[in-house]
């Protein structure tokens, strides 16, 4: 079975320093795009994170801070990159928790204005955890009937990630293959930012989804207590958290002036 696509959708895959999204870096991104009409293309970097890739990393995806040293940064790469994904939805195995927040971290230290309002994501991970509960590995064992022998290579893991979802669409009668239907499928809950900072109430308000303010609305609570944006923004939080806070504080002052 091939995917039903009405404009492009990118798989991608990373491997990076670490798993935390507001300070760790890439070292390797792959990209697989598949084009309404079934053409593809792949191409996949290496990635100097410019900070140092600690041993337990590389032990996990075999990168050294010797393999990247005289590779390109993200920010030399950023335009390019981003020039591929601009038009697509995106796709990938654990990447709405993990790959889509941190590319639109680097993204944005980059100074590319990366934003998914208008881009739907799979997370193919979900679907075979609804469905299945296993891991990449045994989903590409169990769908596909293959050996992920290189897995942890963004490249492999990639192509195991497409492959599987078409098999998964193969499997699954019930499983539409519409991009929109199967990103609403793959998400768990849905939230204004990646990481979950700022969610929405029944009424699609945005929220705060964490501490002294958590389930109050965002905008009633910049009004009431105008401090809170600016220590939001002067704290450790995502940079793709705080452009969607700034966005509603926008929103609303521009509210106020019209």
């Amino acid at each position: 079975m091939e995917l039903k696509l009405t404009r492009p959708i990118c798989f991608f895959d990373l491997e990076t320093t670490g798993t935390n999204v507001a300070k760790d870096r890439i070292v390797e991104i792959s990209i697989l795009k598949i084009h309404p009409n079934g053409n593809k293309e792949s191409k996949t970097w290496l990635v100097n994170p410019e900070i140092e890739i600690p041993e337990e990393a590389s032990n996990i995806h075999g990168i050294t801070n010797e393999k990247v040293v005289s590779e390109p940064t993200f920010k030399q790469l950023s335009k390019e990159i981003y020039g591929i994904i601009k038009d697509s939805d995106l796709g990938g195995f654990n990447s709405d928790r993990f790959d889509i927040p941190l590319l639109a971290e680097e993204m944005l230290r980059a100074e590319i204005d990366f934003d998914m309002k208008n881009t739907v994501s799979i997370d193919v991970q979900t679907i075979f955890h609804k469905m299945e509960k296993r891991t990449l590995g045994a989903a590409y064992k169990f769908y596909c009937n293959k050996e992920l022998d290189d897995a942890h290579s963004a490249e492999a893991d990639t192509q195991a990630t497409y492959e599987v979802l078409l098999s998964q669409l193969d499997r699954y009668p019930d499983l539409e293959n519409n991009v929109k239907k199967l990103a609403e499928f793959s998400t768990h809950r849905q939230f204004a930012d990646f990481a979950g900072f700022i969610g929405f109430d029944d009424e699609d308000n945005e929220i705060f989804a964490f501490g002294k303010h958590k389930g109050k609305k965002v905008l009633e609570v910049l009004e009431k207590e105008p401090g809170y944006f600016g220590w939001i923004l002067n704290a450790d939080f995502p940079l793709y958290t705080k452009k969607v806070l700034t966005q509603i504080k926008l929103s609303q002052l521009n509210n106020k002036l019209s």
